[in-house]
């Protein structure tokens, strides 16, 4: 693709000056995150034998997830940055591509099923603080609305959007509101978004369940005490649900760097795996903090991507972890850590994906980057982006 030269001068010094703000946030911390930005084009680095069958499902542009305020505009104006929902074979080449309005962002694009029959899904809405707020949509083929989950109030946020068999949806909500944030330093008469998971009846938009993290963890578990926009601190910032085994919910809180197992009937915290009290006692291997899309692979394994990094603080490489969950004796043990060859560090967004052929396929979320280990870690599939995805899954082509 052709750039004139003066049209990408001024967004190029702009992106390249959040680059260095990045950096500079770090720079007492002798671990960087990577850069945010990975080139003009779609580049394929690695291609080996032993890819699985399938199209690439991710979303272009800056996410509302990218915590970095103002960088969805720069972003806009350069190559890859407009939002949009994009499948696209291995080379990049774009199969099918879906923009939303104007002033509008999409992010969590991928393939679910719904009564029975494959469609593709997202979260659209606008940005706000380092999440959205917006609705869940369920579309056929060709992009045509087929429902939309809209749960009301502060809206469906950008984190999460999974459908369920039983035809409920998972979302994520960041309401905000008044509190006492003397805890992790902030003033007793604050305002900060409290951050829940909701269960949404499809067919209905009824809501069956709704777990609120400020009734539930106490501020002082925050492993931030900073702000995301203006006076409104964000001490929680749930970022995924899923199903364990037996039907309860596994949230994640990324600033707590913690995953916790919650009764979807009482709202109680089963067990809790990292953070400051953990009720699972974890070996020396388990380490991971500002997590992102913690979800079960079988009975007993949780799988998370590890950032390892907020950004303002590092604490080693990122990496997509399993880990051995065994409730009954309250343990948790590692069974393995896949870093990227490159050692990248990526201090938002992130995802891991089982497929068919036993590969595990990784967004490096805010590093823009899109991986394929075989079980062994061989990497046979690595490509870089013009900028981060929030989310990438592998599927044949709906319809």
């Amino acid at each position: 693709m052709s750039v004139p030269h003066a049209r990408l001068a001024a967004p190029l010094a702009a992106a390249l000056t959040v680059t260095a703000v990045l950096a500079a946030t770090a720079a007492a911390d002798p671990i960087l995150p990577s850069s945010p930005f990975g080139g003009l084009t779609y580049s394929v680095r690695v291609e080996k034998p032993g890819v699985a069958d399938g199209f690439l499902y991710y979303t272009t542009g800056v996410s509302a997830a990218a915590l970095v305020p103002g960088l969805g505009t720069v972003a806009q104006v350069l190559p890859g940055g407009r939002p949009a929902n994009v499948i696209a074979d291995r080379s990049g080449k774009e199969i099918k591509r879906y923009e939303p309005p104007a002033g509008q962002d999409v992010s969590n694009f991928r393939t679910q099923t719904y009564q029975g029959r494959k469609v593709l899904t997202w979260w659209q809405g606008s940005t706000v603080a380092g999440h959205g707020s917006g609705v869940g949509i369920i579309a056929d083929e060709n992009f045509n609305v087929l429902a939309t989950v809209d749960p009301g109030g502060a809206g469906a946020d950008v984190h999460e959007f999974r459908l369920t068999p039983d035809g409920h949806a998972l979302l994520t909500s960041y309401p905000q509101v008044d509190a006492d944030l003397t805890a992790i330093g902030g003033p007793a008469n604050g305002k900060m978004f409290d951050t829940v998971a909701l269960v949404i009846d499809v067919a209905t938009g009824k809501q069956l369940f709704r777990w609120s993290a400020a009734e539930h963890v106490p501020l002082s578990e925050s492993e931030t005490n900073g702000k995301i926009n203006g006076d409104v601190y964000d001490p929680y910032h749930m970022n995924s649900i899923s199903l364990d085994p037996s039907g309860n919910l596994v949230v994640s809180l990324r600033n707590t760097a913690a995953v916790y197992d919650i009764d979807p009937n009482t709202g109680d915290v089963r067990w809790q795996l990292g953070g400051k009290h953990p009720t699972l006692t974890a070996d020396p291997d388990v380490q991971f903090a500002f997590q992102h899309d913690a979800e079960f692979t079988d009975a007993t394994t949780l799988r998370l991507f590890n950032n390892n990094s907020s950004g303002v603080e590092s604490r080693g490489k990122s990496s997509v972890e399993w880990i051995h969950i065994d409730p009954a004796a309250k343990t948790a043990t590692s069974i393995r850590n896949q870093q990227h060859p490159d050692g990248l560090v990526t201090p938002a967004m992130g995802n891991a994906e089982s497929l068919p052929n036993g590969n595990t396929l990784v967004s490096w979320g805010m590093t823009p980057r899109i991986s394929e280990f075989t079980p062994s870690g061989d990497l046979v599939y690595d490509a870089s982006l013009p900028f981060g995805t929030y989310r990438v899954y592998l599927d044949g082509l709906p319809g």
